[in-house]
């Protein structure tokens, strides 16, 4: 079945997008998505932006959530920013995530978004979480 995370049982957008667990570890998490024709505008052999932003803030969000403090009962994203580099129309897309700050009420995360047979850059991504008490 899989990490739940990324397979919850009542579905939701990050198994409908395709995005799977890679690793993770204290601070920073990675997890691909292969390109299907979901993830492209419509009419266009390019990426639709909210594909890269829907693994960008993903992977940012399983991230915080690995690192929330005693006491926190979960977070939301409350600003995001995105700059694209760059786009594909096959093949993977790697999503790393790591830490900038890891506060009592806020976190900043910073992710890139790769493709992983060129290597290149398609995206990097900031955002803010709110931690929940």
């Amino acid at each position: 079945m899989g990490d739940p995370r990324f397979h919850p049982p009542a579905g939701g957008l990050v198994p409908h997008m395709g995005i799977t667990l890679i690793g993770e570890g204290e601070g920073w998490l990675e997890a691909q998505m292969v390109i299907g024709p979901q993830h492209l505008r419509s009419g266009a052999k390019a990426l639709h932006a909210a594909s890269m932003i829907a693994l960008a803030d993903s992977v940012c969000g399983f991230a915080a959530g690995n690192v929330l403090r005693e006491g926190a009962k979960g977070y939301t994203t409350i600003e995001l920013k995105s700059n694209f580099l760059g786009t594909a129309s096959e093949g993977t897309l790697i999503g790393r995530a790591d830490a900038e700050h890891l506060g009592r009420t806020t976190q900043v995360w910073s992710s890139t978004v790769t493709h992983k047979e060129t290597g290149r850059k398609c995206a990097i991504f900031r955002c803010t979480q709110m931690i929940l008490y």
